[in-house]
């Protein structure tokens, strides 16, 4: 083998073992995680839409802890239409709350506003939380 094919077999190696160890590598877990997680097991559903920037405001609140939220995308991938599951559960605007008690709220809900209708507890008050715009 050729000292140039041994260098870029070596580099192929090492950028490989390096992309494994990234994928693998545990995160940090978010701020939020439990309170995400929580809102989620509450039967609480979060309808929003892929293009809409409340709906990315409210995603923002929880920062890294988003990806626990039960989110459900009501736009189609050409952001003409609303999906079926959308228009059966009758949202008409985004973002939408449903709790499991049937209320909703529309808009950008603060975290205290939905940790009272969740029954799910913020995290202490050292951790800061962002505040939201209303």
């Amino acid at each position: 083998m050729t000292k140039n094919k041994l260098i870029w077999l070596s580099m192929l190696v090492l950028a490989v073992a390096g992309l494994v160890w990234i994928i693998r590598m545990p995160s940090k877990p978010g701020k939020l995680d439990t309170f995400a997680s929580c809102i989620k097991d509450s039967g609480t559903i979060f309808y929003g839409a892929f293009w809409c920037q409340h709906c990315q405001n409210q995603k923002a609140l929880f920062g890294s802890s988003a990806k626990f939220l039960p989110y459900v995308e009501c736009s189609t991938p050409d952001g003409r239409n609303q999906l079926p599951i959308c228009t059966e559960a009758k949202v008409t605007g985004y973002p939408t709350w449903e709790f499991a008690d049937g209320s909703r709220e529309s808009g950008e809900v603060p975290l205290k506003r939905l940790s009272e209708a969740t029954g799910c507890p913020l995290p202490d008050s050292e951790v800061e939380l962002p505040e939201s715009n209303g």
